[in-house]
């Protein structure tokens, strides 16, 4: 099975709001980095969000920036992106990863564990 789990994703209206969900299997997910990326139709794999093993920092795409909220729970092992005011722009496949500590770590390529996604469609 995939160590990451998401969910969360699905059909929605332009200017609603999803929030996903990430899911590790196991406490050891609790010590790195965790955040999202997506690849929408015709796009590359785009940065989306990261927040660092203790919770304490994060950042975020530029697409991202101002609308998304990323956070982690108490065991730092499920991972959250609360999207706001999405747009048809934003449809994509929405996929999990952890690895690294930091969100630099992460960012500059430390990922090492994936899951297998889940679809946002924002209609119009």
């Amino acid at each position: 099975q995939v160590p990451l789990v998401e969910s969360g994703g699905g059909l929605v209206q332009a200017g609603g709001s999803l929030r996903l969900s990430c899911a590790a299997s196991d406490r050891s997910f609790s010590n790195y980095a965790m955040g999202w990326f997506r690849r929408a139709p015709g796009k590359d794999r785009e940065f989306v969000a990261v927040i660092n093993w203790s919770g304490t920092s994060t950042y975020y795409g530029d697409s991202a920036k101002g609308r998304f909220t990323i956070s982690r729970d108490s065991a730092r092992s499920t991972v959250y992106l609360q999207m706001n005011n999405l747009r048809p722009e934003d449809t994509a496949v929405y996929i999990c990863a952890a690895g690294g500590q930091s969100t630099t770590d992460f960012v500059q390529g430390g990922t090492h564990s994936w899951g297998q996604g889940t679809r946002v469609t924002v209609f119009s």
